[in-house]
């Protein structure tokens, strides 16, 4: 909040925050989740066609990358499904790729093969597939969170992870209404964290302790002395935590080197760049945290479905 109420730098205190790069505590405020949302759900160039929702955001996060998207517009104008030729996106990928990297750092994809000689092709290939494959109506038909991860994690190099932060990114459209308090895939980052803070009695209930951590987060506040109104009155769900404790392996790295994890990373990849950039945060209007001046109801979860069976 001290970034978007336009406060002097430095925004924390802590030197570990300050020094390397950390995302939100809520992973729609985060930069390339914003980006999203702003620009290319729910921006100018935007189709609500159910076919061109689901192409941009999936093409989107298959590179991760602002400047990628951006080069796409530049060159080939709105972004569709209803418009799309692979040669001329992969054109324009070949000539981004010769001059720099074409995918975010903050999550590697394996390259699926099918048949292109350079990985994003590959990928272009991939979307095709899913596209083809009926994904969008899949979607529109039987949409909730478990059934649209399941669907995303039978395709070719998409595994648990990428397909539960895939879901969650179409769920922020108008597509999908699922509640994040239903559903949540612990990532290997979060594993890592979840490990280090409740030790090796954690390992294959990572999912039950996201859950409690979203149930019990008020107590806990109130227990520590902690003032957290949350994003504009929305409390933490699943997917927040789930990155939280992602956040918390990376933090750990520095402040608790000899704290074991599960995969043995020992250091943050990121330094952070401060940038004197304005913001203004953009969720999405169905949290009707903007119409309601910031405050949206809790919601209630409906069972116990965290995860999906695999």
């Amino acid at each position: 909040m001290s970034r978007v109420n336009s406060e002097p730098q430095p925004w924390a205190d802590d030197p570990i925050l300050r020094e390397y790069r950390f995302t939100n505590v809520f992973r729609a405020a985060d930069r390339v989740s914003q980006y999203l949302l702003r620009h290319v759900i729910y921006g100018r160039g935007a189709s609500a066609h159910p076919d061109d929702v689901v192409f941009r955001i999936l093409l989107f996060k298959l590179f991760n990358k602002v400047a990628t998207w951006q080069r796409l517009e530049r060159e080939l104008g709105p972004v569709r499904w209803s418009s799309y030729d692979f040669d001329a996106y992969g054109r324009v990928l070949d000539a981004a790729a010769a001059t720099g990297p074409i995918y975010s750092a903050a999550y590697v994809m394996p390259p699926p093969r099918l048949g292109e000689p350079r990985k994003h092709r590959n990928h272009l290939r991939l979307l095709e597939h899913i596209m083809r494959d009926g994904l969008p109506d899949a979607i529109a038909s039987r949409g909730s969170l478990p059934n649209v991860y399941q669907q995303l994690k039978s395709y070719p190099s998409i595994g648990r992870f990428l397909a539960f932060q895939f879901t969650i990114d179409l769920n922020y459209s108008t597509l999908m209404d699922g509640n994040e308090n239903d559903f949540v895939v612990a990532g290997p980052g979060a594993r890592d964290g979840i490990r280090k803070c409740f030790g090796p009695e954690s390992q294959a209930i990572e999912e039950d302790i996201i859950g409690y951590v979203v149930d019990t987060q008020e107590s806990h506040f109130d227990r520590l002395g902690l003032r957290f109104g949350g994003l504009f009155g929305r409390p933490l769900h699943l997917v927040d935590c789930q990155n939280l404790f992602c956040e918390v392996d990376k933090y750990a790295r520095v402040a608790h080197p000899g704290v074991e994890g599960i995969s043995g990373r020992r250091r943050i990849k990121q330094r952070f760049q401060p940038s004197d950039e304005r913001l203004t945060p953009f969720f999405p209007p169905k949290w009707e945290l903007h119409e309601t001046a910031g405050v949206a109801p809790k919601p209630e979860r409906q069972g116990t479905l965290w995860s999906s069976p695999d």
